[in-house]
């Protein structure tokens, strides 16, 4: 048998319906639609090591390039303003050399002491070390993998590439050499880590934190790092962001009060315009350097400059500075006042913030001592570190003479940031749970009350708390309780209550109703003696 003929599609009306069904059926759409498999779409390990390699080496050229192409461009101006000829023999000697004074730089951006003669000089212009860690974490997140294999060789790429340019830049001679590789692999292995935990396909990183907790937990049975802690962290990472924001707007009044001082050297030292670059990248190298010294003005231990001088906000001694323009914006001695001693207290202030910003995001209700404890050391942590390593690497030698003393001293001023903010955090945070535990929601509710009466008063509240009624209404001298059946005074049968050793007036005495924090029934009450008649309570029918 033929089958039929199909219908022509010049016969088709729109909106007509066909004995072709208008979809495929599910059987058919699902061996035509197949999920691919998780190693099809899978790219091999090769793959991996070499997009590794790529984004490590890419990064690499690209920050040694910023530092040593103004120093190249420098020389050969300064060359063609000289009567010397081009191409002369010397010439690339000395090209030679201002090549490697600029790895020198490059690789004291990341830790390792450069040497030139006898002098030593390891303060690390952290504007470099910023500019390696950025483009590394820039590079990794367009042009790596997210895997281990690819992380692996990137940080090795790194490190590797850094002893190299060591031993070819000769600048780190001995035992200062050994730092090259290391600090390569900090560097790297930090850059390439944020790069490929930013990419779209990496799991989170609040990922990981619990994958390791959840490990930890199971291995020791202690919960480690508590729900408590790391919000503390946060709030820590919120007062350490304040704080270098402060510092980095008193580095700013500090360079718009000393223009005058930066445009005299700047005017003494004629740069030219290549001179003037050359500088301009010098100094936005030291800028970081700046701030976080900025922040030890402010928590008060302050910073030196060379041997034998103090920049605090409690006094200023100064003395002969290297000819760098922005050195001219350090504070004078008119920064040395009764208003900036009380500079601490804007570290304080972030505590106050850090304690605030914490306590929004807790459960007054649910909040124990013990998760104070752990927020507040949380908060006390991050800051603390945060200036231990930032203080440590922002300080060195910055010369020879005078200028091996250059910083501030990292220990001292981690700790007094730590405990400045921490104290602004405890007085938040110490302050929010008492007020929570303080008052009872009965008191809450009569504070209330009396607020809104038109005859009441605190003194009215305090005599009701006073006597432990809280519950109990107001009452005007002379006048009965309007809550009892029977007047004051005698009763009808004309006796007497005698007065009761041990029950005071209001919810204590024997209206049980009344109790405010004891239940009415709960067992056999043991009795009292109760000498004469026995008396009646406000729900007891009245005598005859």
């Amino acid at each position: 048998m033929s089958a039929p003929p199909r219908p022509s599609s010049a016969t088709r009306t729109p909106g007509a319906r066909t004995s072709r069904p208008a979809s495929r059926p599910t059987a058919r759409r699902s061996r035509l639609v197949e999920e691919p498999t998780q190693a099809e779409h899978e790219p091999p390990t090769v793959s991996h090591i070499v997009a590794g390699v790529l984004a490590a080496g890419q990064a690499l050229v690209l920050s040694l390039a910023v530092v040593v192409l103004p120093a190249v461009v420098a020389y050969l101006v300064g060359t063609a303003a000289t009567s010397t000829a081009a191409g002369t023999p010397g010439d690339g000697a000395e090209v030679r050399s201002a090549v490697d004074v600029a790895m020198g730089l490059w690789l004291l951006g990341h830790g390792v002491p450069l040497t030139a003669d006898t002098v030593t000089v390891s303060l690390a212009p952290l504007g470099v070390t910023g500019l390696a860690l950025f483009l590394t974490y820039v590079s990794a997140k367009r042009f790596a993998t997210t895997s281990v294999a690819a992380w692996a060789a990137g940080t090795a790429t790194y490190a590797l590439c850094t002893t190299a340019v060591a031993a070819i830049a000769g600048s780190a001679p001995g035992w200062t050499f050994a730092t090259a590789p290391l600090a390569g692999l900090f560097m790297g292995g930090l850059g390439m880590a944020l790069g490929i935990l930013a990419r779209p396909d990496a799991p989170a990183a609040t990922e990981f934190g619990e994958r390791a907790e959840a490990l930890v937990h199971r291995v020791t049975g202690v919960d480690l790092v508590p729900a408590t802690l790391r919000l503390g962290l946060r709030g820590g990472t919120l007062a350490s962001a304040l704080l270098l924001g402060g510092g980095a707007l008193l580095v700013a009044a500090w360079a718009l009060a000393g223009r005058a001082t930066s445009s005299d050297i700047i005017t003494a030292l004629e740069p030219g315009w290549t001179g003037g670059i050359v500088f301009a990248v010098a100094q936005l190298a030291l800028l970081p350097n700046m701030v976080l010294w900025a922040i030890a003005w402010l928590a008060g231990p302050g910073f030196a400059i060379g041997e034998g001088t103090s920049f605090t906000p409690f006094g200023t001694i100064s003395g002969p500075l290297p000819a760098i323009p922005l050195l001219g914006a350090l504070p004078g001695e008119d920064w040395a006042n009764p208003v900036s001693a009380w500079a601490p207290v804007l570290v304080v202030v972030c505590g106050v913030a850090a304690g605030l910003f914490v306590w929004r995001r807790l459960e007054p209700s649910l909040v124990r001592w013990s998760d104070v404890g752990w927020v507040l050391g949380g908060i006390v942590l991050t800051p603390a570190v945060v200036m231990l390593l930032g203080q440590w690497m922002a300080a060195g030698a910055g010369g020879p003479g005078r200028l091996a003393d250059v910083g501030a001293n990292a220990l001292l001023t981690a700790g007094l940031v730590a405990a400045e903010i921490g104290g602004g955090a405890a007085a938040v945070l110490l302050g929010a749970k008492l007020d929570a535990v303080g008052l009872p929601a009965r008191l809450r509710d009569r504070v209330e009350e009396v607020g809104q009466g038109p005859e009441s008063s605190v003194v009215d509240l305090l005599h009701d708390e006073g006597s432990g009624d809280v519950d109990a209404p107001e009452r005007s001298e002379g006048a009965g309780d309007p809550d009892r059946s029977e007047p004051d005074g005698p009763d009808p049968d004309g006796s007497v209550e005698p007065d009761r050793p041990g029950e005071p007036d209001g919810p204590w005495g024997p209206d049980r109703s009344r109790w405010p924090d004891r239940p009415e029934s709960d067992g056999p009450q043991p009795e009292r003696p109760e000498p004469g008649r026995p008396v009646t309570g406000a729900d007891d029918p009245a005598p005859a």
